[in-house]
């Protein structure tokens, strides 16, 4: 099941270095299904749908641990198996203690952001 998201909606997380959910906004709880502390802690893959090929996450992990802004659309799962598409914006940066920190800003795709992401992921 396909879930919608609002224009207005604005997903927002932070990671560790290794990937690790260290904040999580109310939207990405709501739109994930899961509450703030079934997502700190967790590695932030535990929203990757299975359509989502290892080599796009590859090409999103090398270009952020290169210190490059990463931007695309990703379609992710909620923890009822439902899913979502995201335009996603992941930049690092670092903390006030200087640890690596990768950043998310996730919106709404355009329709022609999707289609043009499923035909890259062959979805």
């Amino acid at each position: 099941m396909e879930v919608k998201l609002e224009p207005k909606t604005l997903i927002v997380s932070e990671t560790d270095e290794k990937g690790r959910i260290i904040y999580a906004n109310d939207d990405f709880c709501k739109i994930a299904g899961y509450t703030k502390d079934e997502l700190i802690g967790k590695p932030h893959n535990i929203v990757r749908h299975p359509d989502m090929p290892k080599w796009a996450f590859k090409n999103l992990w090398d270009t952020i641990q290169a210190g490059k802004v990463w931007r695309g659309v990703v379609k992710n799962k909620t923890k009822d198996g439902g899913y979502y598409w995201v335009y996603a914006t992941i930049y690092p940066s670092k903390d006030a203690n200087g640890n690596l920190r990768y950043i998310s800003v996730r919106v709404k795709p355009t329709q022609e952001e999707i289609e043009q992401a499923k035909k890259i992921i062959g979805a």
